[in-house]
């Protein structure tokens, strides 16, 4: 049978005893001792960590400028220059030149309705100038024949010297734009147009009489493309007449279609 040793029960130690320990424990504390002596060094002998560099920016920095001071003043350091110095070249633009179209010159013809003496054809020309988008003058120079067929069925020789009257007018009148809009032709088509009224003042020639007109309508202008317009006008020539024995005012409506050029 194996038996065990038993280690003797520990006693105080009297002042100035040395302590004894066993073999295996002083090895031991020695490996412990230089493990910590090898840490300890290596931790001493660490260098500190580098400073980190500037960052770059994407702009290139001006170092500080100092100026000379007097001897016995201390140096100020000098306003440095912008960092950016913008460096536009301007360029010369050619700005787009765009037709007015302000002025129109068109043809037209239709029915003059002469008060007394029944309804014949008239054509003539009209010239306009728009000087707003809203407002514009036209002239128009109209003619057309009158006769008296009717007055030589009653009266012997009728009224006019000869069976048939040329009747010449001219016109000035102000234009006003309003109701713009567009027409349709099919699903797929669709024009400009522009609804107006005028009023003016001209002269009437008639069966050797010149006389003062007053002109009022309206119209319809339909806008085929940028260069080419038709018209169409209802006016109202309103002059003094007194060729069947008494003075009178009357009243000669107008319809009129046309083609218009814009320049």
């Amino acid at each position: 049978m194996l038996t065990i040793p038993t280690a003797p029960a520990p006693t105080a130690l009297a002042a100035g005893q040395a302590v004894v320990l066993p073999a295996r424990s002083a090895r031991l504390l020695r490996l412990a001792l230089a493990v910590g002596a090898a840490a300890l060094a290596t931790a001493c002998g660490t260098k500190p960590p580098p400073v980190p560099a500037s960052p770059t920016t994407p702009f290139a920095t001006t170092p500080s400028v100092t100026t000379a001071q007097p001897a016995g003043g201390t140096a100020t350091p000098a306003a440095a220059p912008p960092v950016v110095e913008p460096q536009v070249a301007r360029r010369d633009l050619k700005l787009p030149s765009y037709p007015a179209r302000d002025i129109e010159f068109g043809l037209f013809s239709g029915t003059y309705s002469t008060q007394n003496f029944g309804t014949s054809g008239v054509s003539g020309v009209r010239l306009g100038y728009h000087i707003t988008e809203d407002f514009f003058v036209t002239g128009q120079y109209g003619s057309t024949k009158v006769s008296d067929d009717s007055f030589r069925q009653i009266l012997p020789g009728g009224i006019f010297v000869n069976r048939t009257e040329t009747l010449k007018y001219y016109t000035l009148a102000m234009g006003y734009n309003l109701l713009p809009g567009e027409i349709f032709f099919g699903r797929g088509t669709a024009k400009l147009s522009q609804g107006y009224v005028l009023a003016g003042a001209g002269t009437t020639d008639f069966a050797g009489q010149r006389k003062q007109t007053i002109d009022l309508g309206f119209g319809l202008r339909l806008l085929w493309n940028q260069r080419f317009a038709l018209q169409a006008e209802v006016r109202d020539h309103m002059f003094s007449l007194d060729l069947l024995g008494r003075r009178e005012t009357t009243h000669n409506p107008e319809i009129t279609f046309g083609l218009t050029v814009l320049f």
